[in-house]
């Protein structure tokens, strides 16, 4: 765990381990969403929607705010991502299940924003194995995420909307 970041609790990991939370905490990292428009923009029922942004609020990854009459007159409440999930760290000793389903529910959301995007817009991907000795792993895992910091720190509102899944893990036996 970086000394930036808090371990998760039990209730974080289960919030986190699904993708579709994840996706409505990037859909609310932006800007404000209305269930109506995250059920609308993720195509599931609004309950489904509500289900899930209840988990979320109640463990801290979604900012509730006041109620609002929206454009058809009925009343609504906007939601915003807070950024917790950012802070934390998800592996979590004690519970590497729960762990994993976070892991796999970050690969679900984001095969799922991808295959919901125009394809032609995948700017770079590579899938790569390799075998590095223990310091050296650890370097690569360092530089990698540092680099990613700086990225995410350079943040511009004008600039194109992308999407980074960085993860690394251990092949069954080694294999190349």
């Amino acid at each position: 765990m970086d000394d930036d970041q808090i371990a998760a609790t039990v209730a974080q990991l289960k919030a986190l381990g699904h993708p579709l939370r994840l996706r409505i905490l990037r859909l609310c990292l932006e800007r404000d969403h209305t269930n109506q428009e995250l059920a609308a923009g993720l195509d599931v029922a609004p309950a489904t929607a509500l289900r899930h942004v209840r988990e979320l609020v109640a463990t801290g990854f979604l900012d509730s705010g006041e109620m609002r009459t929206g454009d058809s007159g009925a009343w609504e409440r906007p939601y915003r991502a807070t950024r917790l999930s950012r802070r934390l760290a998800v592996h979590h000793v004690g519970h590497p299940d729960l762990s994993r389903d976070v892991q796999l529910a970050v690969v679900a959301a984001y095969h799922a924003e991808l295959a919901a995007s125009d394809l032609g817009v995948v700017r770079s991907q590579e899938r790569l194995a390799m075998r590095l000795s223990e310091s050296t792993l650890r370097e690569l895992i360092n530089k990698v995420e540092a680099l990613l910091r700086e990225y995410v720190q350079r943040d511009d509102p004008d600039g194109v909307g992308v999407s980074v899944l960085w993860s690394l893990h251990e092949r069954e036996n080694g294999d190349q």
